[in-house]
């Protein structure tokens, strides 16, 4: 027979997010000149207290000669203190209902205020041990009980010793004196509780640091309100991705860790075990042997907006969902093209080397105005079309070329082939993805087609354009000059050194890879990626997924969701919903939808399942992964 646990559970700052005389010293004091002056005299008394590092009846006599407050002071704390309620605990209500005979509030605060909080939330009041107030004739606090084991040094290891709790017995709380009781050996476990405050001694000497409830009942097996505590869900971000992408994330309540640089394969290999979540630009590349490591990831954000940098394929066979940013940065790479084609057209860069050498150079010779110039678009996708609409703005004849319908915006031109394109424009702009196909897809026969004289830009990807054949065109005069941003191999991070043929012509543009690096587009990347990140953790929604089935899921309230996502064969629903009915499960809600490879479940269900539930939903063929989300 199993031993029954006994969770003795700490009340200021672990079953609240404050500290009670804290708030009363607010009440007790507001209006008044010293508020200020007196709440940080309390606050210092509690945090000693806490810390350990003053007895806490001494705390608490002189915490108590500084409060002027009485019992009306105290309902307006009772009523302060339930909107204060920690929200693991709120989201929690269901454990310490259920599990009323097993907790305990131990504090070294007072019950006249702790009870009428937590006996809302099913805890009986005979398992409430806490300090009471004296009073005097008019309602006013004048002390406490000395009589009561928590009002002395070491009250809570006194008082233990006095209940002589049999069973196991787990201690939570944020203070130096909750620990206590597991240094007296009164206790088998002591949770720090970091959710409102984090305390550097008590951490150090815990047996576990807890963010939340929902982690201290995962560990013990017991329900929870969500399948998996949020804090216990790893992020990794990569490539110095914005810090409000972080900020967001760990809003949400998960654990971020964000790294400057981008990791080779070997290295993201090993970095990738047991994270959830991975956030990357587009130097990191994740292949299937990072995949084959990867033993908990559900998710890859790219905080760019080309994917070809991750194995799609193989993260469809793990069930992994891929989401990108592809408008987000949009009009900073176009801003970018249409700045470096002026540069470019009026020979800038060129002066500029010149100046540099302190020679003057004031001529008109090659520089021209962009206006009446003929631009040729390869890719008419997002940013070539907006591209597309810039450029007539600034008086370009405007030619397009993509091997897709696209439909013309403004008076652009749809051309229909590439070397017609070629032979057409002054100046080519590329804007093709980075699929495999596209490899050296501008080379020397394609220069060779241009327009003598013509200029060339890429701010698409480096490996589509072959560089020799780029620096034999500038070599030649084929062309008068190029804007590069992308380049077949570039460096990880910003220590590596940068080297190309490319630099030693007159009429070019280098940049490291920022078309779409501007404040703007971090900042909106940081906010878009991480939002689909959230939806798909919190509700399953996979849509704007570049690799899953589309699916826009509502908001589940009073039921349980469970994703099931399978190889795309027929059959599979009819199974799941086999299983459901061999369950005396009532389904309330079941939205699928596939692609060529996969399938994907989302069902909801309104009563409690067991384990035997999920195991048999791992076991249809050709299952890839189920997840559970409440």
């Amino acid at each position: 027979m199993e031993s029954k646990k006994h969770f003795v559970i700490d009340f200021d700052s672990t079953f609240t997010q404050v500290e009670a005389l804290d708030v009363l010293c607010d009440i007790a004091y507001e209006g008044k000149e010293n508020k200020d002056e007196i709440a940080q005299q309390i606050k210092s008394l509690t945090d000693q207290a806490m810390e350990g590092s003053l007895s806490f009846r001494e705390a608490l006599e002189s915490r108590l000669a500084l409060l002027k407050a009485g019992k009306g002071e105290i309902e307006k704390l009772i009523q302060a203190l339930k909107g204060k309620v920690s929200d693991s605990v709120k989201r929690n209500r269901h454990f310490f209902e259920n599990y009323a005979d097993d907790v305990l509030i131990i504090s070294s605060g007072f019950k006249d205020f702790i009870e009428p909080i937590v006996v809302e939330y099913g805890i009986k009041p005979e398992n409430v041990y806490a300090n009471t107030f004296t009073y005097d004739a008019s309602g006013n606090i004048t002390g406490f009980d000395r009589s009561n084991p928590l009002s002395e040094h070491e009250g809570k290891v006194k008082l233990m010793k006095q209940l002589q709790l049999n069973g196991e017995v787990i201690v939570i709380g944020d203070g130096y004196t909750d620990y206590e009781i597991r240094k007296a050996g009164l206790a088998d476990k002591f949770y720090a509780f970091t959710e409102n405050v984090e305390r550097e001694i008590v951490v150090a000497n815990a047996d576990q640091v807890a963010q939340n409830f929902d982690e201290i009942l995962f560990t013990h097996n017991l329900p929870t309100a969500t399948s998996y505590p949020k804090s216990m869900i790893k992020i990794l971000l990569l490539e110095n991705v914005h810090e409000s992408a972080k900020l967001k994330l760990e809003s949400e309540g998960y654990s971020v860790e964000l790294m400057k640089g981008a990791l080779d394969e070997d290295e993201l290999a090993e970095k990738i075990k047991g994270v959830h979540v991975l956030g990357i630009r587009s130097k990191t590349i994740v292949t299937r042997k990072v995949l084959e490591n990867a033993n908990r990831l559900m998710l890859v954000g790219a905080f760019c907006i080309g994917t070809n940098q991750i194995d799609l394929e193989a993260c469809q066979e793990k069930g992994i969902a891929v989401f990108n940013a592809p408008f987000s940065n949009t009009r900073s790479v176009v801003e970018l093209a249409i700045g470096e084609i002026i540069m470019l057209m009026r020979g800038i860069p060129k002066r500029m080397r010149q100046m540099d050498k302190k020679e003057w150079k004031k001529s008109a010779n090659n520089s021209s105005e962009i206006r009446g110039k003929k631009l040729g678009i390869i890719g008419y996708g997002n940013i070539g079309a907006q591209l597309s609409v810039l450029a007539e703005a600034m008086g370009m004849n405007v030619f397009y070329y993509d091997i897709v319908e696209k439909l013309a915006l403004g008076n652009a031109t749809k051309v229909s082939s590439l070397d017609e394109l070629l032979a057409t424009a002054d100046i080519i702009s590329l804007h093709v993805d980075g699929r495999e196909s596209n490899k050296s897809f501008f080379g020397a026969a394609e220069f060779a087609k241009m327009k003598d004289g013509a200029i060339f830009v890429n701010l698409a990807r480096g490996p589509v354009v072959d560089i020799k054949a780029l620096n034999d065109a500038l070599e030649s005069g084929k062309i008068r000059g190029a804007g590069v941003d992308v380049f077949p191999v570039e460096p990880k991070n910003n220590n590596e050194p940068f080297e190309s043929p490319l630099a030693l012509h007159e009429n070019i543009i280098l940049t490291p890879h920022i078309g779409g690096s501007t404040e703007e587009a971090q900042v909106n990347i940081a906010d878009f990626v991480p939002s689909k990140i959230v939806e798909y953790i919190n509700s399953g929604s996979t849509y704007n997924s570049v690799n899953f089935p589309n699916l826009q899921l509502p908001k589940l309230d009073d039921a349980h969701r469970l994703l099931h996502i399978h190889r795309n064969v027929s059959g599979i629903l009819a199974k799941i919903n086999t299983i459901f009915a061999k369950h005396n499960i009532n389904v309330e809600g079941q939205y699928l939808k596939t692609n060529e490879k996969i399938g994907y479940v989302i069902t909801d269900i309104d009563k409690e399942y067991g384990p035997e539930l999920i195991t048999e939903l791992k076991n249809i063929d050709d299952t890839i992964k189920v997840r559970v989300l409440y």
